[in-house]
């Protein structure tokens, strides 16, 4: 079973910057992928981004592809998003996510195989 624990979440001003940090425990899968959901009060979770370990490929939501840069330490099975120029609604709880085997090969159209706990971040205006 692999666990994902996120940090780095908090309180910042518009057109600031948060980096997310997710560390998965557990993993044992060569085939493996980490990202990002996130889900603002009333509304559905969403896609953020997503790397696969092998071949360092990356996905992005269309709001965030430009400003959020996702990047993966694979040695120490991390996973960060480098938040930059915030805007008020990207506030929300972010999730990390993990997919395995060949969910891992798009991540994007698969419902995760692993959920972290969630991290707020909230931007002010």
């Amino acid at each position: 079973q692999v666990q994902l624990v996120e940090s780095g979440g908090g309180p910042v001003q518009a057109g600031g910057s948060l980096r997310l940090s997710c560390a998965a425990s557990g993993r044992t899968f060569s085939r493996f992928a980490m990202g990002w959901f996130r889900q603002a009060p009333g509304k559905e979770r969403e896609f953020v981004a997503a790397i696969r370990w092998s071949g360092d490929s990356t996905y992005y939501a269309d709001s965030v592809k430009g400003r959020f840069p996702i990047s993966g330490n694979d040695a120490e099975n991390t996973v960060y998003l480098q938040m930059n120029s915030l805007k008020p609604e990207d506030t929300a709880i972010y999730y990390c996510a993990g997919w395995v085997g060949e969910d891992s090969d798009y991540p994007p159209g698969f419902i995760p195989n692993f959920w972290g706990q969630g991290t707020q971040v909230t931007v002010s205006s």
